[in-house]
Parts: structure tokens; C-alpha cells; sequence
């Protein structure tokens, strides 16, 4: 009875194995209108700053957890639509979240209400490129009052 519970015990240590090796090993699929940008096309844009705005679409925890591009307005995900009104639309927007989903759905979203989407990218991802214009944000200094 013993050999079977460690036969058993190491048919699903193998199992667990093969599906992590296969979560580790599945593509990340891109399911977004928006182009999604590499460092090379990042740094071409960001080369032009007059002509671009940087939404960065991660909570400010996120924000000074990774760093973000060295001028960017923050608007969560969540808060992109009710925002419409502040974003200026005589630029080209790059969307930004760690990994590229949230600012690829960002980005839909912005392109289907008229605004021009040069396109998505992830923090992590165009630092892992290596890309160099990432900042590291420090959040404020709490005060005695706080």
C-alpha cells in the first residue's frame, strides 16, 4: 500500500511539473487592435515628445513598483472612458502597463473614441528589450500629519 501512495504521489508531482513547464512555455497571445510596441518603436517615439502622450494605465503602487516612462498621465484602466475628456487628442497616445494587455485594451478603447493610438507597450517588457528610458517613481513622503 505504500508504494502506491508514492507511486500515485509522484504521477502527480510530474503532472504538476508538465503543467507548469507548459504555462511557462505558452505564447503570450495578443488579442488587441492596437499595435503592440516594442523598445525599438517605443524609443522612436518617445525621441519625439511633442507629438506623444504616455498613459500609463497601472494603480500608483504598480507605478512606483516598476517605473514608467519619464512624463506619462496615469489613469487606471478602470477610469479610461470617464477620463475621455482630459486626454488630448492633437497627439499620439502609447499606452503602458507592465506586460502590454491592460494598455492594449486601453488602447481600443481610446482608438474607438477617436483618438489617434500609436500604439502599446509593457514597462517590464521594454526594460527586459533593453530599454533605458524607464524612471523609478518615488511616491510622496507621508508627513507626521499623515
Amino acid at each position: 500500500m505504500n508504494a502506491t501512495k508514492q507511486l500515485i504521489a509522484a504521477a502527480a508531482l510530474s503532472l504538476v511539473a508538465t503543467l507548469s513547464i507548459a504555462q511557462q512555455a505558452a505564447p503570450d497571445v495578443w488579442n488587441y487592435k492596437t499595435a503592440r510596441l516594442g523598445r525599438a518603436e517605443v524609443d522612436a517615439l518617445l525621441a519625439q515628445p511633442q507629438k506623444l502622450v504616455v498613459i500609463d494605465v497601472r494603480r500608483p503602487d504598480e507605478l512606483t513598483a516598476k517605473g514608467s516612462f519619464p512624463v506619462y498621465l496615469n489613469i487606471q484602466a478602470k477610469d479610461i472612458e470617464k477620463s475621455l475628456p482630459y486626454i488630448p487628442k492633437d497627439r499620439a497616445i502609447l499606452t503602458v502597463s507592465n506586460h502590454a494587455h491592460r494598455a492594449g485594451a486601453a488602447g481600443d478603447l481610446l482608438a474607438a473614441k477617436g483618438f489617434t493610438v500609436a500604439g502599446a507597450t509593457g514597462s517590464e517588457d521594454y526594460e527586459s528589450q533593453g530599454g533605458t528610458q524607464v524612471v523609478r517613481v518615488q511616491p510622496p513622503a507621508k508627513t507626521a500629519a499623515q
